[in-house]
């Protein structure tokens, strides 16, 4: 009788759980309006939520709509172009900590950018001297060229290679001169787009650092 008792004693949790299960009704309004209840997911409502009532109709939980392949795949790409935007302004966030921490201030900023563009200033210098000694060396060849003007047919072929390698070194000369103007150009747009982001954050830094004024004392009662 007792071994009765205990086997009871284990097995009524076990039926009031199967109990309380089975008193989860389903709820949801279908596209009709109409008010459906079912001890299981509706079919009717598969493209909506499905409330889990519990007793005394409480709602336990929310089921979400069931989706068609193609749904899934849309809402797949959603949460991806999301989590990439979401990547993208982290790295944005961290790019800019970065950005303030190397330039505290104005003046290390502007520093950067003077010594960045000294040195293209001095190869660009380096390289108006290189075609003016290029150009000295050609009205020599063309001093040459004038004994052979009557005849061309009879310029030496040392001459024809030097006014062939005069002419691949001015171009080149010229290719290194526009090369650094355009490196010049890049210097100077990416100094400029740094500084957008950068004089705000200055701006809250020298605010978040200003010493607060003391609060003014109230007048004396005569």
């Amino acid at each position: 009788m007792n071994l009765t008792l205990r086997v009871l004693g284990c097995a009524l949790p076990l039926m009031a759980l199967e109990i309380a299960l089975a008193q989860e009704i389903y709820y949801c309004v279908d596209s009709k309006g109409r008010k459906l209840t079912s001890d299981r997911p509706i079919a009717e409502c598969l493209d909506r939520e499905q409330k889990v009532l519990g007793t005394g109709g409480t709602v336990k939980r929310i089921v979400g709509p069931s989706l068609t392949a193609q749904e899934r795949s849309v809402l797949e790409d959603a949460q991806k172009r999301e989590a990439e935007e979401q990547a993208r302004l982290a790295e944005e966030r961290r790019r800019d900590r970065a950005l303030l921490t190397r330039y505290p201030n104005r003046q290390a900023h502007d520093r950067e950018r003077a010594e960045a563009l000294v040195q293209l200033d001095e190869n660009m210098r380096a390289s108006q001297l290189r075609l003016l000694d290029l150009a000295q060396q050609r009205k020599a060849i063309d001093a040459e060229m004038e004994f052979y003007v009557k005849d061309p047919g009879k310029v030496p072929a040392s001459l024809k290679r030097r006014i062939n390698e005069n002419d691949l070194n001015i171009a080149a000369q010229n290719r290194f001169m526009k090369d650094q103007d355009e490196e010049k150009m890049r210097i100077n747009q990416r100094f400029d787009e740094e500084l957008v982001k950068l004089v705000p954050r200055w701006a809250q830094q020298a605010a978040a650092m200003a010493p607060v004024p003391p609060a003014a004392s109230a007048p004396k009662a005569k």
